[in-house]
């Protein structure tokens, strides 16, 4: 599939996305190596501290066997929680690690307390297979549910939860067709727009969160997974079923960054924008991307 340019209305949704203030958050204080023999791992996101938590399914399907492993700032990696069973996404809200694990939204504190945030019953249809998890500046969720994707293709949703936990419905595979598997989340600065990228037709979208309009951004992204945002305008996205990462400039133009991954999952840029963190889901590893 071809890639598309990003249209002028789409830049300047691009232009709203921005990483806030970055005066208390302390760069990695080391020159990041690939962490090897992680098992499974699909998600990473790094705290202010400069710590980094990696999701780890281990065996999809297998309940209890699932882990976060943190990275601390001296690239010391640790089990941080265990007990869990298909952990995908994560986000960070104040001191706290949220996962989106199988259906449930999980919270754990900071000394490692895993406790339901959200059960799957409160949603409004039992989730399938729900996967990213980000977070917006009002403490708001948002998570993507990319339903039956290995079978029939249903099921497709991405969902809204306030600090509360009260879950809100934002758009279904139902209400657009477009929505066929959405795995990768990205939220502006005041939650009003939300990029999507769709694993099972590689496109990534923008869903105005107010309107709930989607508006087709860029395609040709294959297994589309995660989705990041540079303070400097540039989006990546990552491609799980070809191993690879793409660059998206202000102007729309997309460029291969890096490649040779066996499935490049949920990607994240550190807090101090010098390296994209590419979870190696096949590889059990986690590798850096330097942006110097």
């Amino acid at each position: 599939m071809p890639y598309k340019k990003i249209t002028l209305a789409s830049i300047f949704v691009l232009g709203a996305l921005t990483l806030g203030c970055q005066s208390t958050i302390k760069p990695i204080a080391y020159t990041p190596q690939k962490i090897t023999g992680l098992k499974t791992p699909e998600s990473v996101v790094q705290a202010k501290d400069g710590r980094i938590f990696v999701s780890e399914i281990n065996a999809f399907g297998k309940a209890g066997d699932g882990q976060i492993t943190v990275i601390d700032a001296l690239g010391k990696a640790s089990i941080f929680a265990s007990g869990l069973d298909d952990p995908k996404g994560l986000a960070i809200i104040g001191q706290d690690l949220y996962v989106a694990d199988n259906t449930k939204i999980l919270k754990i504190t900071p000394t490692g307390n895993v406790s339901v945030f959200v059960a799957a019953e409160s949603f409004p249809t039992t989730p399938q297979f729900l996967n990213d998890l980000e977070a917006d500046l009002q403490g708001n969720l948002y998570v993507s549910d990319s339903g039956d994707l290995f079978k029939t293709g249903k099921g497709g949703a991405v969902y809204k939860i306030n600090p509360q936990g009260s879950v809100q419905l934002l758009i279904n595979d139902t209400q657009d067709a477009r929505i066929k598997a959405p795995n990768g989340l990205l939220a502006d600065d005041t939650g009003n727009v939300l990029m999507i990228v769709d694993f099972s037709s590689g496109v990534l979208y923008s869903l105005n969160t107010q309107t709930l309009a989607l508006t087709d951004i860029s395609e040709g992204f294959g297994g589309g997974d995660g989705v990041v945002h540079h303070s400097n305008g540039t989006m990546y996205v990552s491609d799980w079923n070809n191993g690879k990462v793409f660059s998206i400039n202000t102007k729309g133009d997309v460029e291969l960054l890096k490649s040779g991954y066996q499935a490049a999952a949920d990607i994240a840029i550190t807090k101090d924008e010098k390296y994209i963190m590419v979870p190696d889901m096949k590889a059990g590893e986690l590798d850096f991307i330097s942006l110097k």
